[in-house]
């Protein structure tokens, strides 16, 4: 799986975002690990955090291109620089 890809899908997704993706097996690029900042994880609980980042690559989760997932976000407070 191309790392851009994924930076590209969860930026769409969440407009206004900033996400970082790395492959953490170093190989393959199907272990990733993302670490997303985004306004729209203001006053969501962690779970519904991650569903929102699951929702951008779900279509790579269930054909196995994405083998493994990990999420890391960063609430941004609406208006306030990260």
């Amino acid at each position: 799986m191309d790392l851009n890809i994924v930076q590209e899908l969860i930026e769409t997704h969440l407009p206004g975002s900033r996400a970082s993706v790395d492959d953490f097996m170093g190989a393959g690029g199907d272990h990733l690990a993302v670490r997303v900042e985004a306004e729209q994880f203001a006053g969501k609980s962690l779970i519904e955090q991650h569903k929102m980042i699951y929702a951008a690559v779900q279509e790579h989760l269930d054909s196995g291109a994405i083998h493994a997932l990990s999420i890391t976000t960063v609430p941004i407070t609406p208006g306030a620089s990260a």
